[in-house]
């Protein structure tokens, strides 16, 4: 058991005074401080007092963090974002044993309702039908049988985790099947569990979602190349995962002439390697909600093609996303008070 944490909240909104109040259940004597910052902030505000500063265990941020002499008690920073590439360079990350956790587990609900919205829009020729719209044009399909559905289709995740997981789900209802990919290995059925937050109901927490598995760098090119019809990309951006979808493994995905949905990071994949595949149809199309670069400028050729869904980096926009974020925190607070470790720590090691 711990001693009595303080939390200090560094956001642009204000708490909800009863979720504020139900802290309390979970960490008996814990004093809240919540103070107003600029959206997206690296400072902290300057009318905190010392005091308060000396005082703080738990810190609810985004970008401003204090430096490890303004707040020499702080042992756990809850992420507003999933993302954590913002952390490399922070002193109090890179120089203290603070443990940084991320906000997995806010997006999976909206993420997976974008990839799969985006796809099946394309799957169902609604690009074209909208367009039809506008013009007041009612044209019929010449065929109907011009529409693939999901019923059998074959749907790769490339990163799962907690959105992956809710993918799976989504995807099975469809009558999907799935395959996942992660990282590490798990090869028995308790290494495929999952402890992260996740909401009632949702995703894969026993993981038992995907009919076949693959992990790490060795089994990335057979994942690609297992009849794939729609590749879902959710990995963070690392030195390993930096154009890791490029010329060869569009080749791959060319077998079925898989669809792909980047709603991971633009830089995962090679945007020259992704145009040329494009426009030697080795792919049926593709949904990006990030590109490389990114925003992606005005007249890039990407913008050009009627096979291509893009959004401006949105998939994760929810009225439920801060909600979520001060679930994981009470989560977290829950478990630190019982003694234990809390969920979405990020590695250093592996850069999230």
């Amino acid at each position: 058991m711990t001693t009595q944490d303080v939390l200090l909240i560094l956001m642009p909104w204000t708490p909800d005074p009863s979720w504020v109040s139900s802290l309390e259940h979970v960490s008996p004597g814990i004093q809240v401080h919540s103070y107003k910052t600029d959206h997206g902030t690296t400072e902290v505000p300057d009318e905190i007092p010392s005091e308060i500063w000396s005082k703080v265990t738990v810190l609810l941020t985004w970008k401003a963090f204090p430096t490890k002499e303004l707040a020499p008690k702080l042992q756990y920073v809850q992420l507003l974002s999933a993302g954590c590439n913002h952390l490399p360079g922070v002193p109090l990350f890179e120089d203290t044993d603070v443990a940084f956790c991320t906000s997995n587990g806010v997006h999976p609900p909206q993420i997976a309702e974008w990839v799969f919205s985006t796809f099946l829009a394309f799957q169902h020729h609604l690009p074209e039908h909208l367009e039809n719209q506008k013009l007041g044009k009612w044209v019929d399909p010449l065929s109907d049988e011009d529409t693939e559905d999901a019923v059998g289709l074959r749907v790769g995740i490339l990163g799962y985790g907690c959105i992956g997981r809710q993918c799976a789900r989504v995807a099975k209802a469809f009558g999907m099947d799935v395959y996942a990919y992660t990282l590490h290995e798990r090869a028995t059925p308790e290494s495929r569990k999952d402890n992260s937050f996740s909401e009632p109901g949702l995703g894969d927490p026993e993981g038992e979602f995907p009919s076949k598995w693959f992990h790490g760098p060795e089994q990335l090119n057979i994942f690609l190349s297992s009849d794939l019809d729609l590749l879902i990309i959710l990995l963070p951006l690392t030195p390993k995962t930096k154009g890791m979808i490029s010329k060869e493994q569009f080749a791959l995905l060319s077998k079925k002439k898989a669809f792909v949905s980047n709603a991971g990071r633009g830089a995962i994949v090679n945007t020259d390697d992704l145009v040329a595949a494009l426009d030697e149809g080795l792919i049926r199309g593709a949904a990006l909600d990030v590109t490389d670069p990114e925003p992606l400028p005005a007249g890039h050729k990407l913008w050009g093609y009627r096979n291509v869904i893009i959004t401006p980096h949105c998939s994760g926009n929810s009225n439920h996303y801060n909600e979520r974020a001060c679930k994981i925190l009470r989560y977290n607070l829950e478990r630190r008070f019982k003694g234990e470790e809390v969920v979405n720590r990020v590695r250093k090691e592996l850069g999230y």
